[in-house]
């Protein structure tokens, strides 16, 4: 239940937030095309209202409620994914032809977070749909991701203390657990897949 609750708080949060942040979003994009929105100061306060709305849309898949058969569009998720690597230092492509369901998509999205973490230059994160199950691999020479968290992944190791940083961690397995998933990492390719048992 404490858990139930908590994806509802996040739901909550997001839906309460974005369109908040769209209006600031329209009324710059408004002053800018009457002649008020040239200046640096308002070049600043444009992206940052974009930036915020695109992580809450991707935060309200993530960390929002995600009921049994409910499907998300695919045009939604990549809407999503192409917002939030504007001006970012990672892209992501997702190659999953078809819509999907709001769990699984869900557990992508926490899964893209745990890969960002280990970005040290930027990269590429692909998504690949692969019969019932997913697979995600990091396109980047380079990576750093602890050890500790890669362990927490699989379900093996003892229990860590998670900062709010790393909550992911925490909560994917969770995720996977109550869809009845299991997960598989490749840490020496930054691969992860999962699927029905």
């Amino acid at each position: 239940m404490t858990n139930y609750l908590a994806t509802l708080i996040g739901s909550r949060a997001c839906y309460d937030l974005i369109s908040p942040i769209g209006a600031i979003s329209n009324g710059v994009e408004l002053m800018a095309l009457t002649g008020g929105g040239g200046s640096q100061e308002m070049a600043l306060t444009s992206d940052s209202a974009q930036n915020a709305s695109a992580r809450i849309r991707f935060f309200r898949v993530a960390f929002g409620a995600a009921s049994a058969g409910q499907g998300i569009a695919r045009r939604e998720v990549l809407s999503v994914l192409s917002d939030i690597a504007q001006k970012g230092r990672i892209s992501y492509q997702w190659e999953a032809e078809d819509d999907g369901s709001r769990t699984d998509v869900r557990s992508c999205f926490l899964i893209l977070m745990c890969f960002e973490t280990a970005k040290i230059h930027g990269g590429g994160l692909t998504v690949r749909r692969d019969g019932a199950g997913s697979t995600l691999t990091s396109l980047v020479d380079r990576f750093l991701l602890d050890y500790s968290l890669c362990q927490r992944l699989n379900g093996i190791g003892q229990r860590i203390k998670t900062s709010p940083a790393h909550m992911q961690f925490a909560l994917l397995p969770r995720v996977l657990r109550k869809t009845e998933c299991t997960l598989c990492t490749a840490q020496t390719t930054l691969t992860v897949s999962f699927g029905p048992d």
